[in-house]
């Protein structure tokens, strides 16, 4: 068992062949943090670990003890106001009004397995000996509450989830105002915090800054893990690179409002947190009331960065996302959004998907404006039922047409929105989220059902259900295009209000998992205006999600780059959209965009009627090509070559797992004339073996070593087979000599 307790220290020790993580139970009954890194060898004592030292003017729990305070001592699970003057991981109030709690060791459980998580998404194992988990129960007396800390240990992986369970037994009624669902203490602050940051168009660019004394800190009040931060980071040492060195990663399995932070006190220890936002937050407990935060998972490497990576990878692939679609790759699609818009009718829908299949596309997905009567982004949100007017025939004559031509029909939606102008307004306005006698602000021309409200996620799954049920649908692409504001739900009372805001998620969750449930058949693409609901929580229920609305294929490089640290290839949804670009109006090559979408799910978004005979020829080659190696780009070990935060090229690959197998893309946006030599080192090839690429052969440790040579990529000249130019790509595909 890769967890064990020793009575006699009162320490814990999860480990595994990768990690270590120890903690033990302090002379005041709390939990002390020693220990998370490279495996050690377990013992009976880690007591050597705790640091007590006199520090003059700190708060101390004992009398006559002037070496224990919990100001200076590195905690599991830090409460605030018994001395510990840094970020506490929770802040409960009584109805006396104390916020003073002492939540002591009272016993533990050690078992095989990984319990689910009710009503939230959740890392999980196929077999119980794939993980380990550890509950550690500690109890408030005075409160008459109990908090059972949950750690699991994945025996394959350096990797640990962590959640917390407050069950209150008193007979008055506490609230949690901030329960984070992870806390880190680090013995020193010697880090930098990578971070994915950015904006609606430009999501998850990589942000790198040292930590210094005091709290830095990110995070989402938008309702939804937004565009601007992603809940995820990682704490690298200053010297660690892609391929080497120390780091610690952090994501958290959520959906909706968020922070994460580091705490740098002046002693240089690092308070690592993550968890719902407090802001706005308060959940009160009645007796026997319990309350559960979402899943955090604490990932170690000591090969750098791509290595960490890779662990997320590893684990989002085979432990959360749905267990039907894994290790299918993603079918090739197409979907008429940038290419009609709103302007479509059932004629149009199926002239393009006619030449859609004639290119080899496999899945036709029609976009917005199939519903109610919309005719623009101003109406008809909650109005689920086929408009007649585009649609004479009604949505399975379109789908059955679509199928008969050998497509997948695929279908857009975005249930959590209402317009005011809908037949779902005029009947029931209070459904929407508002607050009484304030102004109700709109984003991209819409408003947001309270998901808070059962009675509403109800409403939406009956109205979907009664359209979906007669009509062939293999995929759905769920859309939500704004953040909230003036969150109030009318069906519920003053002192829940706080609520609302993780009810609204948990209401999302529960609308998918219905679904689902009803047509197991349907493959789910998560789309939150591109990127903004990019996060573990939406993967355990669609295991694909449109990576950012931006399809120009310079600027997917940085975006889907960044993407790369936390989450699989697998799971970006990208497509070849037109040139000139829609977003940015740029012109980029038709190769290069299918060469920047190949490492994604693939596909197309622009009116493939509008492509050139030439263009139709390319389109064809990129389709028959992606078909031959989608399994290996989807599923094989991704490695980051060169950034383009960092340089003025990009480049990244994918190995098979038996390393005979590999595919490099590299990018440079911009031409050079005469430049000097360049090389591109590969990674995660087989150093003794013989590599053919471009007619000729390499051994694996030469291609790691000196690399590619890239030079004649960027010459500036014409005169060779394969001319340089702006927004310049290459893909290199390599397979070991004895497979040719």
């Amino acid at each position: 068992m890769p967890i064990s307790y020793h009575s006699s220290s009162k320490t814990f020790h999860l480990y595994n062949s990768h990690i270590s993580y120890i903690m033990m139970v302090l002379p005041n009954g709390h939990l002390g943090h020693l220990y998370f890194g490279k495996a050690l060898h377990d013992r009976e004592s880690f007591e050597h670990l705790l640091e007590l030292r006199n520090r003059s003017m700190a708060v101390c729990t004992f009398e006559g003890d002037l070496s224990f305070s919990l100001e200076h001592l590195l905690q599991e699970y830090p409460c605030f106001g018994s001395g510990d003057m840094r970020e506490p991981a929770f802040d409960i109030s009584m109805d006396n009004g104390s916020h003073i709690s002492d939540f002591r060791y009272a016993s533990h459980i050690i078992k095989e397995g990984k319990p689910p998580l009710p009503d939230l998404p959740h890392t999980f194992v196929d077999h119980d000996h794939q993980a380990y988990t550890l509950e550690i129960t500690l109890k408030d007396t005075i409160m008459h509450t109990t908090m059972i800390l949950s750690y699991t240990l994945f025996e394959q992986l350096p990797i640990i989830t962590r959640h917390v369970c407050f069950k209150h037994e008193g007979n008055s009624p506490i609230t949690l105002h901030k329960a984070m669902s992870l806390n880190l203490d680090l013995p020193d602050s010697h880090y930098e915090l990578v971070e994915l940051t950015g904006a609606w168009a430009r999501e998850r660019h990589v942000k790198v800054r040292p930590l210094e004394h005091g709290i830095t800190a990110f995070g989402s009040k938008r309702g939804h893990s937004s565009s601007n931060f992603n809940p995820f980071m990682m704490l690298k040492r200053p010297h660690t690179t892609e391929i080497s060195g120390e780091a610690i990663g952090i994501s958290f399995v959520y959906s909706g409002n968020f922070l994460a932070q580091v705490e740098v006190d002046t002693y240089d220890v690092s308070r690592i947190s993550i968890g719902i936002h407090p802001q706005n937050f308060s959940w009160t407990l009645e007796k026997n009331d319990s309350f559960t935060t979402p899943e955090a998972i604490l990932a170690y490497s000591d090969q750098g960065l791509n290595h960490l990576s890779q662990q997320f990878h590893t684990l989002f692939l085979n432990h959360l996302s749905p267990k039907k679609w894994r290790n299918r790759p993603a079918p090739i699609l197409v979907n008429n959004w940038e290419g009609t818009y709103f302007d479509f009718n059932e004629e149009r829908i199926i002239d393009m998907a006619k030449t859609a299949k004639s290119l080899g596309i496999e899945l036709f997905v029609l976009d917005d404006g199939w519903f109610g009567h919309r005719d623009d982004d101003t109406t008809s949100l909650g109005d689920w039922y086929p408009y007649l007017k585009k649609l004479p025939h009604g949505l399975k004559s379109l789908a059955c047409k679509i199928k008969a031509l050998g497509l997948d029909f695929g279908l857009w939606i975005e249930p959590e929105m209402i317009s005011k102008d809908s037949d779902l307004y005029r009947r029931h306005p209070e459904m929407m989220l508002h607050t009484p006698q304030r102004h109700d602000s709109h984003g991209r021309n819409q408003y947001i059902l309270d998901f808070s409200n059962p009675l509403v996620v109800d409403t939406i799954y009956h109205m979907l259900e009664n359209t979906f049920k007669d009509v062939p649908i293999d995929y759905i692409k769920w859309d939500m295009n704004r953040s909230m504001s003036e969150v109030y739900s009318t069906a519920l009372p003053a002192h829940q209000q706080g609520q609302v805001m993780h009810r609204y998620i948990l209401g999302v969750y529960h609308l998918y998992e219905r679904l689902i449930q009803r047509f197991p058949h349907i493959l789910f693409e998560s789309c939150s205006s591109g990127g903004a609901r990019f996060d573990p929580g939406m993967f355990y229920y669609a295991p694909q999600a449109w990576t950012s609305d931006d399809t120009d294929a310079i600027e997917r490089l940085k975006i889907q780059y960044g993407t790369s640290f936390a989450y699989p290839i697998r799971f970006m949804g990208s497509h070849v959209s037109a040139s000139p670009n829609h977003q940015l109006h740029r012109f980029t090559p038709l190769k290069t965009r299918g060469d920047v979408a190949y490492f994604g799910t693939f596909g197309y978004e622009l009116d493939v009627n509008q492509l050139s005979d030439e263009e139709k020829t390319i389109v064809i080659q990129q389709i028959e090509w992606m078909k031959e190696h989608r399994s290996l780009i989807q599923y094989g070990t991704f490695y980051r070559l060169s950034s383009p935060f960092e340089q003025d090229t990009c480049a990244w690959m994918v190995v098979s797992k038996d390393q005979n197998d590999a595919i490099v893309g590299y990018y440079r946006p911009l031409n050079k004339i005469n430049s000097a030599y360049t090389r591109l080192p590969l990674l995660g090839l087989d150093p003794d073996k013989l590599y053919g690429i471009n007619q000729t052969y390499h051994y694996g440790d030469e291609l790691m070593h000196y690399g590619l040579i890239t030079s004649d990529e960027s010459s500036g000249l014409c005169e060779h087979e394969d001319p340089s130019y702006d927004y310049y790509s290459k893909i290199y595909v390599l397979k070991a000599k004895s497979l040719i």
